[in-house]
C-alpha cells in the first residue's frame, strides 16, 4: 500500500515534470541556435563589405592615387601587401579579425583605436533615439487604436508614415531651423559646448558616453548641456523607428481587442480606452521586443546621416569622412564592427523575446 501512495503523486507529476524538462531543452535548443547564427551572420556581412571595397582596386590606390608618385604607390602597396593574390589578402583579414586588428588606417591610427574613441558617442545616439521611439511610437499606437477608423486615428497613421518616410538629415534640417536659428533655445551640432567645458574646467571622458562621464563628474552644468545636444539628434534619428512601433502597437492593439476575453469586458461595460490602457496593450508589447533587433540595425544606419547633419563625432561621422577620404580598410572596420553589434543585439533581443513568449521558440 505504501508504494502505491508514494508512486501515485509521482505519476501524476511526471507528465508536467516532462512538459518542463521539454520547455527547458527547447529553450536551450533555441539560445544555442541562436548563438550559432551569429558567426555566418557577420562572416558574411564582412566578407561582403571586404569584397565591395576591393571593387575599385586597392584601399592604397584609391586613397593617396593621385597624390603619391607611381614609385611611392608602388612601395606604400608592396608593404602593405595589396599586390597579392585577392584571396590571400581575405584570409589573412579574416585572420587579423580573430584577433582583434581591424587593420591600420590611410594616416596610420590602429582602426580598432577609432571605434574604441568613436563608438560609445554612436551607442549613446542610439540609446537616445530607442528611448524617443518606445516615448511617442508606443502610447500614439494605443491612442490609435482605442480611436480606430475615427480621424484621431487616421492623423496618427500619417504622422506613423511621415516618421519613417521623412529622410533622417531631412528631420535634422528641419528640427535645426526651428529650435537653433528660429527659437534658439538648443545647440546646433556637437556633444558638449566648449564655453560649458571651459568653464568647468578639463573634461575627462574615459568611457566616451558623455552622459555616463558627465553623470560620473557630480556637474550638474556639464550633465543638463550633454542633455541639450542629445535631444534634436536623438528625435530626429528616434522618430524614424517611432512611426514603426505606432503602427505595429496599433496593429496588435486591434488585433487583441478582437479576442473573446475583450469582447466579454466590453459586454460589462468597460469603455474602450479602459479595454487598451488595461487589458490589451501588454500582449501588443510582446512584438515590439522582437522587431528591437532589426530596428537597431536601422538605427545604426540612420546615424551616419544624423550624425553628420548634427557633427555628432561618433563612428557614422567618421565613417562618412574616410569614405570621402577613399579608407577602405577603416571603412571596412567600421562596418565589420557595427555588424558585430547588430548580431549581438539581434541575439540577445531574440533570447529575450524567448523568455517572455515560449511560442517564439518553435
Amino acid at each position: 500500500m505504501a508504494d502505491t501512495a508514494t508512486a501515485a503523486p509521482e505519476t501524476a507529476a511526471s507528465p508536467a515534470a516532462r512538459k518542463g524538462a521539454r520547455g527547458g531543452s527547447s529553450l536551450w535548443r533555441y539560445v544555442l541556435i541562436r548563438f550559432l547564427l551569429i558567426f555566418p551572420t557577420i562572416f558574411i556581412l564582412v566578407t561582403t563589405v571586404f569584397l565591395m571595397m576591393r571593387v575599385t582596386g586597392d584601399p592604397i590606390t584609391a586613397a593617396l592615387g593621385g597624390q603619391l608618385t607611381p614609385a611611392q604607390l608602388e612601395e606604400r602597396i608592396e608593404a602593405a601587401g595589396y599586390n597579392r593574390p585577392l584571396i590571400v589578402q581575405y584570409l589573412e583579414y579574416i585572420g587579423q579579425i580573430f584577433t582583434g586588428d581591424f587593420g591600420t588606417t590611410i594616416d596610420g591610427q590602429p582602426v580598432v583605436g577609432v571605434l574604441l574613441r568613436y563608438g560609445g558617442a554612436t551607442l549613446e545616439l542610439a540609446f537616445y533615439a530607442l528611448i524617443v521611439a518606445f516615448v511617442v511610437g508606443i502610447p500614439l499606437g494605443m491612442l490609435a487604436a482605442a480611436l480606430r477608423d475615427r480621424w484621431g486615428d487616421a492623423v496618427l497613421r500619417v504622422f506613423a508614415i511621415l516618421c519613417y518616410a521623412t529622410p533622417v538629415f531631412f528631420a535634422g534640417l528641419i528640427l535645426k531651423l526651428v529650435f537653433s536659428v528660429w527659437l534658439g533655445v538648443l545647440p546646433s551640432s556637437g556633444r558638449a559646448s566648449p564655453r560649458v567645458e571651459l568653464q568647468i574646467g578639463r573634461i575627462d571622458n574615459p568611457t566616451g558616453i558623455y552622459t555616463i562621464d558627465a553623470i560620473r563628474t557630480g556637474n550638474p552644468a556639464y550633465l543638463i548641456d550633454v542633455l541639450q545636444h542629445a535631444i534634436m539628434p536623438g528625435i530626429a534619428l528616434g522618430l524614424l523607428t517611432a512611426g514603426v512601433f505606432l503602427r505595429l502597437v496599433r496593429t496588435n492593439v486591434i488585433g487583441t481587442l478582437a479576442m473573446p476575453y475583450i469582447d466579454a469586458a466590453r459586454s460589462r461595460g468597460v469603455s474602450e480606452y479602459r479595454l487598451v490602457r488595461k487589458h490589451a496593450y501588454k500582449p501588443a508589447l510582446i512584438p515590439i521586443i522582437t522587431v528591437i533587433g532589426l530596428q537597431i540595425a536601422m538605427l545604426l544606419g540612420g546615424a551616419v546621416l544624423t550624425e553628420t547633419t548634427f557633427e555628432w563625432m561618433g563612428l557614422g561621422y567618421q565613417l562618412s569622412e574616410y569614405l570621402k577620404a577613399r579608407d577602405y580598410v577603416a571603412v571596412q572596420g567600421i562596418v565589420a564592427l557595427l555588424a558585430v553589434i547588430v548580431a549581438l543585439t539581434n541575439f540577445i533581443v531574440d533570447i529575450i523575446a524567448a523568455f517572455i513568449d515560449p511560442r517564439v521558440r518553435y
